[in-house]
């Protein structure tokens, strides 16, 4: 459950400029998960520690394909 709660801040955070800088002036996951949980949002460290291993996958596969090219 909470990881599309992680999905729809990070849309939510796409469509809001407010959003987006409020969540910019994080300056730690414990910031930005308190600043979530403020706004409603039930996103866990476990979400953020999953997004970024797949955020990094997703950079591996860019990097291998621009290297194979």
């Amino acid at each position: 459950m909470s990881w599309s709660e992680l999905e729809r801040l990070v849309s939510d955070a796409e469509a809001s400029a407010e959003l987006r800088d409020t969540l910019r002036r994080c300056r730690s996951r414990q910031q930005l998960l308190q600043a979530a949980r403020h706004l409603g949002y039930r996103v866990t460290r476990t979400d953020l520690q999953n997004a970024w291993v797949e955020h990094q996958r997703n950079q591996d596969a860019l990097s291998a394909n621009a290297q194979a090219r």
